[in-house]
């Protein structure tokens, strides 16, 4: 007799089957799933297909790289008056704060970042119209003043903190927190550099020190550390460039013979250690610099009359001299093809006396900010647009913040205002002779055109050919940029 079939037991997951409700309830579950799976496929598709990153050669980090689509600038460089420079005593005019000089603020704040808040304050400097324009600027820049038919202003910038160095974070990575690439770092890091011999990205300090947030302005975050600035000044040159003295030229180069020697032979052994070859490239850049940058620092070169147009012959103010030599070091540096120098201008917090933080004696202190600042960087456009120089470089004014229309308490200074500051453009692919946006009739807040420095950010890499939307660096698992997940172009100052 055939033997007969053993049947296992019914277990209680294959009893739960036979529930014909439960049965449809997990089946609809199932292909609920696979569809999501499906749509989350898809969209990492999406999402790989609308980021971009550079093909950058391991050994030549630096080397010049094309865009995304052809852009209208190829360099940049940021004047950043450090400290909070107000919108009220230079770009934004006013005139209503004049009639409501002394009187409260209707609904203003009582107590604002530094304490209570005062009355309301008028402007510290007369405004007159320049150019056909005839746009009104303050009399603390009147050097600057005669040039705003080539600026485009945006008066409506905000930002997201009211604190200096968080704000300063803000305006050159996009981000309030440490440990994010500068807007500097993103752009050498998509378009590499024109000349080898010097680095791609300059930071500028000014003579009074460094800026608040100090690296965090032109550090790289996550990005490779070969695209970080490279910090030095017309009086202060790059640290540990050079040997030291007890050690003679002759074996300076026979060290650097041994040591080319010693890293070919380690790079053939492993040819796909791209960390070693990073690292030659930035050891053969230092020594390259050894013999570019004590040339391009040395401004015996510049005539008497450059000198005497940008004050850097000012002998009896060696501050505004300073910053002048600083200014003339920047344009030789976009001379020679440096993708992106940073120049400050004002230093660290030091209650206002050495950059724009006017918050106890405003007009006493701009008296001596405005006049180290205006001349040279006036001089500086100039000279750029005389040599041709703008014509392929953008040149971006800007603050961190700008201050509040009323004064604070007990003082005649104004306090933080992150609602509403201004910044210009100028030259490529700059509309000359435009302002977006306003602030209210006391300049308090921005209420038409509100922009961010996301946005600012987001304009200044569509102008060097680049998507801020896709010009990314994955990042612990996340496809970071320069904007976060903010910005618009704001088209209506683009030529």
């Amino acid at each position: 007799m055939p033997s007969r079939l053993e049947v296992s037991p019914l277990t209680n997951a294959g009893r739960s089957l036979l529930d014909r409700r439960h049965f449809l309830g997990d089946t609809s579950s199932a292909l609920s799933a696979i569809a999501l799976a499906g749509l989350l496929a898809e969209r990492e598709s999406v999402a790989k297909e609308s980021s971009w990153s550079p093909q950058i050669q391991a050994d030549k980090p630096n080397a010049p790289r094309r865009p995304q689509t052809p852009p209208k600038a190829k360099n940049v460089l940021v004047i950043f008056c450090a400290g909070a420079c107000s919108q009220l005593e230079t770009w934004d005019y006013k005139p209503e704060l004049i009639k409501q000089d002394g009187k409260p603020l209707p609904g203003g704040p009582s107590v604002t970042f530094q304490g209570p808040a005062g009355n309301l304050a008028r402007p510290q400097y007369k405004f007159r119209p320049y150019g056909e324009t005839g746009k009104m600027v303050s009399d603390m820049i009147p050097h600057l003043a005669k040039q705003v038919d080539d600026f485009a202003f945006v008066h409506t910038l905000t930002s997201m903190s009211n604190t200096h160095g968080p704000a300063e974070n803000f305006l050159s990575t996009g981000f309030v927190q440490d440990g994010f690439p500068s807007v500097g770092a993103w752009v050498t890091y998509g378009l590499g550099s024109e000349n080898r011999n010097l680095p791609a990205f300059v930071a500028i300090p000014d003579p009074r020190g460094v800026p608040q947030a100090s690296v965090n302005n032109w550090g790289s975050g996550f990005l490779p550390a070969v695209f970080q600035g490279t910090p030095f000044s017309a009086s202060q040159p790059i640290s540990n460039l050079l040997p030291p003295k007890s050690i003679t030229s002759n074996s300076d180069l026979a060290a650097k013979d041994l040591l080319r020697l010693l890293n070919d032979e380690h790079l053939r052994k492993n040819p796909r250690d791209t960390n070693l070859a990073a690292r030659i490239a930035s050891y053969e850049l230092a020594a390259r610099m050894q013999l570019s940058v004590p040339e391009i620092s040395d401004l015996s070169t510049e005539s008497d009359h450059t000198l005497n147009m940008y004050g850097a012959d000012d002998t009896e103010d060696s501050l505004k001299s300073g910053y002048a030599r600083n200014c003339i070091l920047a344009r030789r540096l976009i001379e020679k093809g440096v993708r992106f120098v940073q120049l400050f201008n004002g230093a660290y917090a030091s209650g206002g006396r050495l950059n724009w933080d006017g918050h106890q004696k405003l007009r006493e202190q701009y008296d001596i900010h405005g006049r180290v600042m205006d001349q040279p960087s006036a001089a500086l456009i100039q000279d750029m647009r005389q040599r041709g120089l703008l014509d392929d470089t953008l040149v971006v004014w800007c603050t961190e913040f700008g201050r509040m229309p009323m004064f604070q308490k007990g003082a005649k200074g104004r306090d933080h205002n992150p609602n509403g500051f201004t910044a210009f453009l100028t030259g490529a692919g700059v509309k000359p002779g435009t302002s977006y946006g306003a602030t209210d009739e006391l300049g308090f807040k921005a209420i038409e055109n509100v922009s961010s420095v996301h946005d600012l950010n987001a304009t200044i890499l569509h102008l060097l050919g680049f998507d801020h939307e896709h010009l990314t660096f994955r990042h612990n698992g996340i496809d970071r940029r320069l904007t976060n997940v903010h910005g618009h172009v704001i088209d209506t100052i683009l030529s």
